[in-house]
């Protein structure tokens, strides 16, 4: 009879993002961010469930994780307004700076510790980055508008732009150095690089076309725009290129192509909502314990290190881009996430056949650490911004475009 019995292994998804979900619900009455809970659901059961060894870490897990994250950094890419850097030049100094500082902060602690010099670059590239999805969601759930909201959200993208084009090209020397081989070495990093941006910015030139000929120019689009990005994942997935460049690529030319597009939900509304729990989960979830144990050491100093690098390049420039101190300050602090972009980074190159998890072992403690109290951080230096508006009701909420509010589109970066 048990025989017959399905195994219990195969239930640890859908009993974890479950549990997961409850959970987010019940601490956001203490305003804890969901993004930080549904963390701390999949790293304590992601692994632990009874009859099987667990989560499984699968490829189709990752396709789902990377179309999840593909839909936040749409979004994300289509916040971003890139004349700002133009007309304030000294915000793209202040992000290039926070990168700088970053890297080469973690850098040196990297090599204080022993790491290898490729090993410490590979760290202190992705731990440069700050993760749009943690930000974005937060900033989404406290419905925050401001300067201060604004500027992270910009500086974030292009410390991740810098995160991005830093690791390809780590990674292209690392390939070449271990196999010899330029024409492998540019595959892995100019070409896949210049072959996912191309993606992204043929779907967002081609998507208004698209949206004239179905009518959806003046009606809701959210699933017009869900299905193009699921399908821009998934070609990047096949093709093994970057899903993270492509996405964010169609967002940021979707929104500079100068056409009204129709509206989407918030955050794509319930399918993006689902996926979210996901994506936090199986991030979570994808930490060892053993590695992040091992790491640990190193990943409390990293966090810190990292922590102080932001706080530093934020103030330092703060007045001579056109803020105060304390708001720069606070951009930092709201700067914090880590945890998504490092993971899918890292199955992003591994999609390409190229393991560098042994290589970046110590990253899975700050990642631990980042995942939990990232959002926290964020939640509290945007609530003393006093950028936080009123939470909305537990009723849907409307449809709306992913752009910006009125209010946050007035704010000057």
């Amino acid at each position: 009879m048990w025989d017959t019995l399905p195994p219990v292994g195969e239930l640890a998804w859908p009993v974890v993002i479950a549990l997961a979900w409850l959970a987010g619900e019940l601490a956001q009455r203490w305003t804890i961010p969901r993004v930080t809970t549904y963390a701390l659901v999949g790293f304590a059961f992601g692994r632990a469930l009874p009859g099987g060894p667990g989560v499984d870490i699968s490829p189709g897990s990752s396709l789902l994780a990377s179309i999840a994250f593909g839909l936040i950094l749409f979004e994300f890419g289509y916040r971003i307004n890139l004349r700002w850097f133009r007309i304030n030049p000294w915000l793209a100094a202040t992000g290039l700076l926070d990168f700088a500082l970053t890297f080469l902060a973690v850098f040196a602690l990297c090599r204080t510790f022993g790491a290898a010099p490729v090993s410490a670059a590979l760290i202190a590239s992705m731990t440069a980055a700050t993760s749009p999805a943690s930000l974005t969601r937060v900033v989404n759930e406290l419905r925050s508008a401001g300067q201060v909201t604004e500027r992270a959200l910009h500086l974030t993208a292009f410390n991740c732009v810098c995160a991005l084009l830093a690791f390809k090209f780590i990674v292209g020397f690392w390939t070449f150095d271990t196999s010899g081989d330029v024409l492998k070495a540019l595959s892995n990093s100019v070409v896949l690089l210049l072959v996912s941006a191309g993606l992204g910015a043929a779907f967002g030139t081609g998507m208004p076309v698209i949206l004239r000929l179905t009518g959806r120019t003046s009606t809701d689009a959210t699933l017009a725009f869900a299905l193009a990005v699921v399908l821009l994942v998934g070609i990047t997935h096949v093709l093994r290129f970057s899903p993270l460049v492509a996405t964010l690529a169609f967002g940021l030319v979707a929104r500079h192509r100068r056409v009204t597009l129709s509206r989407t939900q918030r955050d794509f509304g319930v399918l993006g909502d689902l996926l979210v729990v996901f994506l936090f989960t199986y991030v979570a979830a994808t930490v060892e314990w053993q590695r992040a144990l091992a790491g640990a050491a190193l990943g409390a100093a990293l966090v810190v290190v990292r922590a102080a690098a932001k706080i530093v390049a934020g103030t330092l420039l703060a007045r001579a881009s056109g803020t105060t101190w304390k708001k720069g300050l606070l951009t930092a602090v709201a700067m914090s996430p880590l945890s998504t972009f490092v993971v899918l980074l890292v199955e992003d190159t591994r999609a390409m056949g190229i393991d560098l998890i042994d290589a970046i072992a110590p990253v899975a403690a700050a990642t631990l650490l980042l995942q939990w109290i990232g959002p926290l951080a964020t939640q509290a230096a945007l609530k003393m911004a006093g950028e936080v508006q009123e939470q909305p009701s537990p009723s849907p909420s409307p449809s709306r475009s992913p752009s910006p509010s009125p209010s946050a589109r007035k704010a000057v970066p």
